[in-house]
């Protein structure tokens, strides 16, 4: 399992099995998502398959938060309103101290400081509340997303708990990783800003264009046609920088794919001579990514200038018709000053809509995934019974046992074996028998379609799976240890176990010696997967694991595959020792380490076809002799 993890994390998670694309060289690679850039109104976000499904999941998510969105709602539209409010109240300073410097001219006055300086705090008092408002109002809207970033990873966490075993092995970890990682912070980024900049962009402009109005109809006509023209503006450049933008994801995901593969194969492509071959494939990727990329970058930099150009021909044509109205007396020189602010401004929550349309996209593909996920099916126990197994051993029936992981295609057909207290049995056969599912219908990760498995009489199913589970200790073929000392990983059979203890098991699991020959001894740190120490050590440090749990019924699944000859005679006699009084489970292809074993059950395409200790299976001549002959005719 630890390979098969150790490869679904190279899945980048969204959607990856539909996702893949083919690349120059022909070799399969992950087609990151489209999105990001410089602009992020010109960037598009993945599209979720039901868009309005997703938002209404996220908002029913988020109902204990209802009253403080809302809240956020009043007090963002608050802030918004007397941000907008200042240009207008401060326009009328200018008209004061305009009209003060006229009737100095005339010799008719002299400038109205005191109510100018009214005007000015009026002014200041309308941003500092403003001010203050954003400030409460990101305060807690980061406190729900939080909040609600928190509960949603855990309920991830917990699912996953009860999740059946049947998921994690059709969906790539990778993907799963995605999820509780990119999904959930994408949604949480998204949540933190789209609500209250949205909020503060439909009321900025109805707030602005509403203002505009109230000093001069014509004016604001002229200063709205800013609005279409920016739209139609963004609206071309969206369209044609598109296809560079997805293309230059798609090739970025392309090059991290490659780097990827290329660094974690680098002995092999060194010793297959493929450098140039390898260098090549980059270099074309890296072509096309560099074409993609600055055609996407010149069109993102054309954005400010453009908009830019069309913001000054609305402050020209505002700045004409004002002067002309000011001349005739219709409006003052500070309605002027405030609507060249107000022409300025609309320009901003515009692009902010933009952006937030973009991010709301992205926050309902991501929700839509997490809901996704939550929705799966659960591993449901409806086990009432409570009993006991045997104080130490334990007797386990497979009863005409059938199983397919696909209904249609059955994988064990009719299984029927008995073992008895205390017996050591070994399962046998080619690969693709059915050895390996069965132990998976003995630990209950699935359930039997047909037929029953009875553990000291009682049907597993009666038990909850954790109960059941908590009979047995195993040893797999795929080893996994955790970041951490060798001490702790040990003691992960059984957490309340002294260092005493854990030395005994590794001196019975023969793991004693090399570990006191590394540096810190027991308290020397693993690293990630455990790549500072040989594949044959890791073996012996779960067996050791295996040791100290001390369960009733012991599942070996090929426990010696990965150490050599020597270690594997040592490793037997402490197998031997580990299941003498304890129901014990072997699966093993090589079939020396299973000639001591009280019972080998030999399978091929889901059935027993023979039964017997080593002696009596080779007496036959059958399969089990076929097996062993040929792994020492292999050998010599």
């Amino acid at each position: 399992m630890a390979e098969d993890i150790k490869k679904q994390k190279e899945n980048i998670g969204a959607e990856a099995k539909e996702e893949l694309q083919e690349s120059e060289s022909g070799r399969r690679r992950p087609k990151d998502h489209v999105g990001g850039g410089p602009s992020g109104a010109l960037a598009p976000g993945e599209k979720p398959k039901n868009f309005r499904k997703a938002v209404k999941d996220t908002l029913k998510y988020m109902g204990a938060y209802r009253f403080a969105v809302l809240l956020v709602v009043i007090i963002a539209a608050l802030a918004t309103i007397f941000e907008t409010l200042g240009p207008k109240v401060m326009g009328r300073a200018t008209t004061l101290l305009a009209e003060g410097v006229m009737n100095k001219i005339h010799g008719t006055g002299g400038i109205d400081f005191a109510a100018v300086g009214r005007v000015l705090m009026m002014t200041a008092f309308l941003y500092i509340i403003g001010a203050f408002a954003q400030y409460v109002q990101a305060l807690i809207m980061t406190n729900i997303t939080q909040k609600t970033v928190y509960n949603m990873r855990r309920d991830i966490s917990e699912k996953i708990d009860r999740m059946p075993i049947g998921y994690f092995e059709k969906v790539p970890t990778g993907e799963i990783l995605s999820r509780i990682t990119n999904d959930v912070d994408t949604l949480g980024q998204a949540l933190s800003q789209s609500i209250s900049n949205f909020i503060w962009a439909i009321i900025s402009i109805v707030g602005i264009i509403a203002v505009m109005l109230t000093i001069n109809v014509t004016m604001t006509l002229v200063a709205l046609l800013v609005v279409p023209l920016s739209a139609i503006v963004m609206g071309v450049l969206i369209k044609i920088s598109q296809k560079h933008f997805a293309n230059q994801q798609k090739y970025l995901g392309i090059i991290d794919g490659q780097i990827e593969e290329d660094f974690s194969g680098h002995l092999v492509i060194k010793a297959f001579n493929r450098e140039n071959k390898v260098t090549d494939e980059f270099n074309s990727a890296n072509e096309k990514l560099y074409e993609s990329a600055w055609k996407s970058q010149f069109l993102s930099g054309l954005m400010r200038p453009l908009m830019r150009i069309v913001s000054n021909l609305g402050y020209a044509a505002v700045v004409v018709v004002g002067g002309t109205l000011c001349v005739k007396g219709a409006i003052g020189v500070g309605d002027i000053q405030a609507f060249v602010q107000y022409v300025k401004n609309i320009g901003h929550p515009i692009q902010e809509i933009a952006t937030v349309m973009n991010q709301v996209q992205s926050m309902a593909a991501a929700a839509e995934r997490v809901f996704e996920f939550l929705d799966e099916d659960e591993e449901i126990d409806t086990s009432n019974i409570e009993y006991e197994t045997g104080d130490d051993e334990v007797e386990v029936e497979f009863d005409h046992v059938s199983f397919g992981y696909d209904k249609e295609h059955p994988i064990i057909k009719d299984f029927s074996a008995k073992v008895w207290p205390g017996q050591k049995i070994a399962i046998v056969g080619p690969t693709g028998a059915g050895k390996t599912t069965m132990v998976k219908l003995l630990m209950r990760f699935y359930d039997v379609d047909g037929g029953a498995i009875r553990v000291d009489g009682h049907d597993i199913r009666e038990k909850t799976r954790q109960e059941h589970r908590d009979d047995f200790a195993m040893v797999l073929q795929d080893t996994w240890l955790f970041s951490g000392t060798i001490r702790d990983n040990i003691r992960y059979g059984r957490e309340d176990a002294t260092d005493d203890e854990v030395i005994e098991a590794a001196k019975a699991a023969k793991a004693h010696h090399f570990i006191t020959t590394l540096p810190g001894g027991y308290d020397m740190v693993l690293s990630e997967d455990a790549t500072n120490i040989s594949e044959g050590q890791r073996q012996l440090l779960t067996i050791a694991r295996a040791v100290l749990a001390d369960k009733k019924l012991l599942i070996l699944d090929e426990a010696t595959s990965s150490v050599d000859t020597r270690t594997e005679e040592e490793i037997q006699k402490a197998m031997d020792a580990l299941t003498e009084n304890r129901t014990s489970f072997i699966i093993a292809h090589r079939l020396s380490t299973i000639r001591n074993a009280n019972y080998i059950l030999v399978m091929q395409d889901g059935d027993i076809v023979e039964q017997g200790n080593h002696d009596e299976l080779m007496a036959k001549g059958g399969a089990y002799a076929e097996l062993y002959n040929s792994q020492f005719e292999q050998v010599s």
